[in-house]
């Protein structure tokens, strides 16, 4: 991805919209593309990850949930990533992902990610420049692994403007069912706004691999940013849809067919 790519998103004024009618009506046609990939996943025993990255407030969470709303939950994990716990500190900092990978059939969903390393420990300044520095190369390696153990991997980013950030604080902070999402870490992390629009731009640049490309995806407004989620999801993820097509699979419904209409007739 080019340089600077945040930074050139950012600089449009105004991202794309949509009506929530053409939203609607594009989720259900996705999301039922989504459920056929699932089934594929499932049936051929493959694994998936899907990786969301993106600033507070972005929509990560209601992106989330359109993109799981039609799946079977016992083929999917959702896995929220916050500071790590004490038992994780005394581990290497990529362990707790690893062993949230997924199982054989399943998808496995990160709201954030290893990417944390890059951004929130390298602005806030928890990890030392010589250790974050070095995560760019140990992620690339990270992820040439799963690829090449035959794991599909989805990264999304979700990019909004400094206004958009804190009109949608306050919004949150008018809702009661939603002012727990806010904390006085979020309004912090604000006033570094340019620092984390630097530090992306800077993993954007060296962690898009043609293997594992970034998508960033322009998030002001959420029903446009849902639709463009599962779109560039799906796309990706198309090729487990040929399972409707193989041969094998096929005879097995022909199969059970035949055997269902014994039963019937016994």
């Amino acid at each position: 991805m080019k340089k600077k790519a945040l930074s050139s998103l950012l600089a449009i004024k105004r991202f794309p919209e949509i009506d929530e009618d053409v939203e609607q009506k594009a989720l259900k046609l996705l999301q039922l593309k989504m459920l056929r990939i699932q089934q594929g996943i499932w049936h051929s025993k493959k694994r998936a990850i899907i990786v969301f990255e993106g600033f507070d407030a972005a929509g990560k969470g209601g992106v989330i949930r359109r993109l799981t709303e039609a799946l079977d939950p016992r083929g999917l994990r959702v896995h929220p990533i916050g500071p790590p716990t004490d038992d994780e500190i005394g581990q290497p900092y990529l362990y707790r992902f690893w062993k949230n990978l997924p199982a054989p059939g399943t998808i496995t969903i990160f709201d954030r990610s290893w990417y944390g390393r890059v951004l929130v420990e390298r602005v806030e300044k928890l990890t030392p420049k010589k250790l974050w520095n070095a995560a760019y190369d140990e992620i690339n390696e990270f992820e040439s692994l799963l690829i090449r153990d035959g794991i599909d991997v989805v990264k999304i980013f979700l990019a909004i403007h400094s206004k958009e950030q804190l009109k949608r604080f306050e919004d949150r902070l008018k809702d009661p069912y939603k002012q727990w999402k806010l904390t006085s870490d979020d309004i912090e992390a604000h006033h570094k706004w340019p620092q984390y629009v630097k530090a992306t731009d800077d993993l954007l640049e060296r962690t898009s691999k043609k293997k594992v490309p970034w998508n960033l995806i322009p998030a002001d407004s959420k029903a446009y940013a849902r639709v463009q989620v599962l779109d560039t999801v799906t796309r990706s993820l198309s090729h487990h849809e040929k399972w409707m097509e193989d041969v094998a699979q096929q005879k097995k419904v022909s199969e059970l067919s035949a055997a269902l209409k014994k039963l019937k007739r016994a």
